[in-house]
């Protein structure tokens, strides 16, 4: 997993789903919790109440018997047509949770046995049809409590366990998730601004390097320009010296050609010295 902006907040809601998720099995599981002690001291009265009623029931039949003979089974079954004690089905919902129920239901109007022991021992028939219909609507009460307590017992466990895992998994894990990429972001924050400060010392080492490099390409510039005035001075200083020297030269020139002349000037003073004497020899 990356740790990443985007991946901590999903972590986040997933944290706070879990929890919200968590508060909401525990409150459901408390629910069916009760309503299963209210069905398991209901199923242990309804059998303390059935154990009475078949007692009971198990006199009258014994009763009958005696008071009738032992067909009265035969007569029973065949003056019956018509189902007179019924059984309705309907869901109770628990906290989410349907739970069949049975209710028992008797209609008066179908009584086809009501002449059966007409001969003899009717009043004990009718007595052992009473105890033996409370008895079955004791059955149908237990039965529908111990389907309920079946159910709820399973629905009890699943729930337990959904809440035992998001409490000792989910949630240390998806908390454990977000410490780490807290870190892992905290530790990138720490590299990013150590980053910046470091590419902020980097451009002000090279705006201070670029400043001493324009200084030095000015002070270079200055000594060029000096060294370019100074050469015009120099080359100025030739020229006007071979211009000196070119003027005296004429001048030397000449001193030469009268020392010449001169000379030449000397040597025919002589040459005519030398005649005259020879002339006065």
């Amino acid at each position: 997993m990356f740790p990443t902006r985007m991946t901590l907040g999903l972590m986040k809601g997933k944290l706070k789903g879990a929890q919200q998720g968590h508060s909401l099995l525990k409150r459901k599981s408390e629910a069916l919790t009760k309503r299963f002690r209210d069905i398991t001291q209901r199923i242990d009265d309804s059998k303390r109440k059935m154990g009475r009623v078949m007692q009971t029931a198990a006199f009258s039949l014994a009763e009958v018997q005696y008071a009738t003979g032992d067909n009265i089974a035969y007569q029973v079954q065949e003056s019956v047509n018509k189902a007179r004690f019924q059984v309705r089905a309907k869901q109770e919902n628990v906290s989410g949770v349907y739970l069949p129920t049975f209710e028992s239901h008797i209609n008066e109007e179908i009584n086809d046995f009501k002449l059966t022991g007409l001969g003899r021992g009717g009043q004990q028939v009718q007595k052992a049809k009473a105890v033996y219909t409370k008895a079955v609507e004791t059955l149908v009460e237990l039965a529908s409590l111990q389907t309920a307590f079946i159910i709820l017992d399973e629905v009890i466990k699943v729930t337990n366990r959904r809440v035992n895992a998001i409490e000792h998994v989910i949630i240390p894990k998806t908390e454990n998730t977000i410490s780490y990429i807290n870190s892992e972001l905290d530790e990138l924050d720490r590299e990013e601004f150590y980053r910046l400060k470091k590419v902020q010392e980097k451009k002000q080492e090279a705006a201070a390097q670029a400043e001493i490099e324009e200084k030095e390409k000015h002070e270079a510039a200055a000594a060029a320009a000096a060294a370019d005035v100074a050469d015009a001075a120099d080359s100025a200083e030739s020229d006007d010296t071979k211009k000196l020297n070119t003027s005296e030269q004429p001048e030397e020139a000449d001193v030469e050609k009268a020392v010449e002349s001169l000379d030449i000037k000397s040597d025919d003073e002589n040459i005519l010295q030398e005649t005259e004497d020879d002339v006065i020899f």
